[in-house]
């Protein structure tokens, strides 16, 4: 079997191919990236003979109809925005993927896929990925389930990498049409604007009881549609405070629109400049703890009373976990561990589908554990005497 590893020496992917090569059995792991000086110093750095390096351009889309057909699984781990395309170069040649986000036009491509009887799984990382993961555990528990609340808190610093910038400044755009459908509640989905709906939530030691957020997510959108007896789906998140405060005296301030600036003899929208400033910001780089952490609650019946599950992640400290990696192999560790469920034939679905449709909960939470992310469950059941 081969691997072909997309973005896969970038600051989260490179988890994916470390995790790759001390984990899976594939025979050849091809790690494709436009900077190959950067895929050849990791694969050195990792010593495994089945990794090879090789130059990939995300914007030729010729290219990966050429590319693709080589492999048994394509491992997305580019930014989000090539996530429709790679997606669509997969179902277009017929070759089972995933990626670590997902953009809804992904799924119009399902059935196309079901037709070339493959899949493609968007958001398989932490969240979404992990926590789809943890509401699909939850309707194996629950004969029926009526409201998920998750809720994030990631660790790390504000400008990892373009992408991770990129995601910062979007969860935080108050014109980010996402902005329209944030939460899903009583059959349609509703508007929130930033820092909304503010909530305290305990999540694993390193990182406490944290203030979280509405943030419109991939799981508000797929979760109702994979569990119709929902009532409501909503997803809350954090940063580390210094990164919140920062962007809310941004956003409060106007400085997140597309209201056009001067810059010199230079006219653009104010997001972009505040862009170039904290992407060049040393400040930008610097995180004081470095972890990832995950609680999904999930209201629902079990014969005929009433059950809450709550799922809290935890993971290696920082100290143990090699500093940044501590937030990075929460993300790159489950699409490594996706891509080597679907090349076993382990996947539950065919088409394009989310995790929780996609991926065998026992499995997949099992090889979290054995990197050293695990998750506990807590059941809780409420009922009357007679």
């Amino acid at each position: 079997m081969r691997a072909l590893v997309l973005g896969g020496a970038g600051a989260v992917c490179k988890e994916t191919t470390r995790d790759l090569a001390e984990y899976s059995d594939f025979e050849e792991i091809v790690v494709a990236d436009y900077n190959v000086e950067a895929v050849e110093a990791l694969l050195a750095s990792i010593g495994d003979p089945r990794l090879k390096p090789l130059f990939f351009d995300a914007n030729d889309y010729d290219g990966m109809l050429k590319l693709f057909p080589e492999f048994d699984v394509v491992v997305n781990g580019l930014p989000f925005k090539y996530d429709l395309a790679v997606n669509k170069a997969c179902v277009e040649v017929g070759v089972n993927g995933l990626d670590l986000s997902s953009d809804d036009p992904q799924f119009a491509l399902h059935e196309e896929a079901v037709k070339k009887d493959m899949l493609f799984v968007p958001g398989v990382g932490a969240t979404p990925g992990i926590t789809n993961m943890m509401v699909r555990r939850a309707s194996e528990v629950l004969d029926v389930m009526h409201e998920v609340e998750i809720f994030f808190a990631a660790f790390r610093c504000l400008a990892p990498a373009p992408g991770l910038l990129q995601t910062t400044l979007w969860e935080f755009n108050p014109e980010e049409e996402d902005r329209a459908e944030v939460y899903f509640e009583d059959g349609k989905w509703h508007p929130t604007p930033p820092l909304s709906g503010e909530i305290e939530v305990r999540f694993h030691d390193q990182i406490g009881v944290q203030k979280v957020y509405y943030v419109p997510h991939d799981e508000s959108n797929t979760l109702p549609h994979s569990f119709p007896t929902l009532r409501r789906a909503a997803v809350r998140g954090c940063f580390p405070p210094h990164v919140m405060a920062l962007m809310g005296a941004l956003m409060r301030g106007g400085l997140l629109s597309s209201r056009p600036v001067k810059v010199g003899e230079s006219e653009m929208p104010s997001i972009e400049v505040m862009r170039a400033a904290l992407a060049e910001n040393p400040v930008s780089k610097e995180n004081p703890v470095w972890a990832y952490g995950l609680v999904v609650e999930v209201l629902g019946e079990r014969n005929g009373r009433k059950v809450k599950c709550t799922y809290r992640s935890q993971h290696p400290p920082q100290e143990e976990w090699g500093g940044e990696s501590a937030y990075f192999k929460n993300v790159g560790i489950p699409l490594s561990i996706g891509a080597q469920l679907i090349a076993h034939g382990q996947g539950t679905a065919k088409g394009v589908v989310p995790p929780e449709r996609a991926l065998p909960t026992q499995p997949f939470f099992a090889e979290l554990a054995k990197r050293g992310i695990t998750v506990e469950e807590t059941i809780l059941e409420v009922g009357e005497l007679a």
